[in-house]
């Protein structure tokens, strides 16, 4: 069986050799690199530019976007049909293609969010370290956690003063550096589409200026949304465990802190959004006012055949009943929650529209093909290609992130940043 051909209906004239070939994982690619570069971008908020109420997100956002990183590779290797052989764009980094240069762009990015990370929690590794050595008799569980940290700490064991202003200059400078490489990172997969000179849909300068405004939205949504799944679960602990020890912060406290955070947040989003909204219009209205030849065959895709798609999920949903959520005042956490995660589906149908509504027209213009996501997974392919494929990208990032802080903790940690 053809690439393609178990989720592709045909319609019309269409060519023998055409098919859906980028399915639901290239969907997901460029959704997950946004992330990556949205969550970065609202760490650099509070560290470049000095958003003092972001603080206390700033370290959430930053430690998401490494547990993201890795998620970013994942869909092109589930979707390669050799995907032993990707590993090759990374040991042979070059800029001739696009993709090629996903090794150089990925590589720089990883190296940076992992030396600021190092940086912002250097005094608390060295911190830990010095705890677990002056312990006498340790567990076996300390002890491998003396020997991690240890490792962590690399040696630098100073915390001074003048160390510790030195780690936060450099932090500084590397949330500086990273704001224009995470742009570059996720801005590269909209030049992917908007180089494609035969798909009409695709090509246009706009596209990588879109990609990357809407990847900002949907980083910074995502870690509210984590951030309060997050709270909300240590509110449960905490209220558990201050039976026993009242010394601990209430949950009132908590919920206090918690409001201000997703407040202040909630601000950059709308932001960030009205910005995507304007860019992804402003696209649109300029496609209809040039009405170039194959105007009329999309024409038919976005204002018929994925009207609903396009202009209820995604503007509509996606866009303006967010957009009207944040700006009610008294802005509640269950009304963040709701905001945040239609956010989430807008940006997510924008990189569906752009990937599957620009494959749903056939070359000769004359017919039409149409996705079906494979559901239950009967083949590897199908698995990869479907359902339960997206949901592995989906859910791998939150157990990262849960298994990275278990060594570097997103909450209560006194330091000098």
């Amino acid at each position: 069986m053809v690439h393609g051909e178990a989720w592709t209906l045909k319609e019309f004239f269409v060519y023998p050799n055409e098919y859906i070939y980028w399915s639901i994982q290239i969907v997901m690619y460029p959704f997950m690199t946004g992330l990556v570069a949205g969550a970065f971008v609202l760490s650099s908020l509070y560290h470049v530019f000095g958003v003092k109420q972001l603080k206390d997100i700033a370290r959430f956002s930053l430690v998401f976007s490494l547990a993201l990183l890795p998620v970013a590779m994942m869909p092109l290797m589930l979707h390669l049909q050799q995907p032993q052989r990707g590993i090759y764009v990374m040991m042979t980094p070059h800029f001739t293609s696009a993709i090629a240069a996903f090794g150089i762009v990925f590589t720089t990015y990883g190296l940076i969010v992992a030396s600021e990370i190092w940086f912002v929690y250097r005094q608390f590794i060295v911190e830990t370290v010095l705890e677990l050595r002056a312990k006498q008799q340790k567990t076996a569980v300390e002890s491998a956690r003396l020997f991690l940290y240890s490792l962590l700490s690399m040696g630098a064991m100073d915390l001074s003063p003048e160390a510790l202003h030195k780690d936060e200059r450099a932090v500084g400078i590397l949330a500086g550096i990273g704001i224009p490489v995470a742009c570059f990172l996720h801005g590269y997969a909209g030049f992917i589409f908007g180089s494609v000179k035969a798909n009409a849909l695709w090509m246009t300068p706009l596209m990588p200026v879109i990609f990357i405004c809407s990847a900002v939205v949907s980083g910074i949504a995502l870690c509210i949304v984590t951030y309060i799944i997050t709270m909300e679960i240590r509110k449960l602990i905490f209220a558990r465990k201050r039976r026993n020890n009242p010394r601990l912060p209430s949950t009132e406290e908590l919920k206090s802190a918690e409001i201000q955070v997703v407040t202040m947040t909630a601000k950059y989003l709308v932001m960030f959004l009205v910005l995507a909204i304007t860019l992804e219009l402003l696209d649109l209205i300029f496609r209809t006012y040039t009405a170039v030849k194959s105007w009329d065959i999309l024409r038919s895709v976005i204002y018929e055949r994925d009207f609903f798609k396009i202009f209820i999920l995604q503007y509509g949903l996606g866009n303006v009943v967010p957009f009207i959520i944040f700006l009610r005042p008294g802005l509640t956490i269950r009304r963040a929650l709701v905001g945040t995660l239609l956010v989430l589906m807008g940006v997510f149908m924008m990189r569906w529209n752009v990937v599957i509504g620009g494959q749903a027209f056939s070359a000769s213009f004359s017919g039409f093909m149409e996705y079906q996501l494979p559901i239950w997974p009967s083949t590897l392919e199908l698995f990869k290609e479907g359902l339960f494929g997206a949901l592995s990208v989906i859910i791998t990032p939150f157990v990262l992130f849960f298994l990275v802080t278990r060594i570097l903790p997103v909450f209560g940690i006194k330091d000098s940043h």
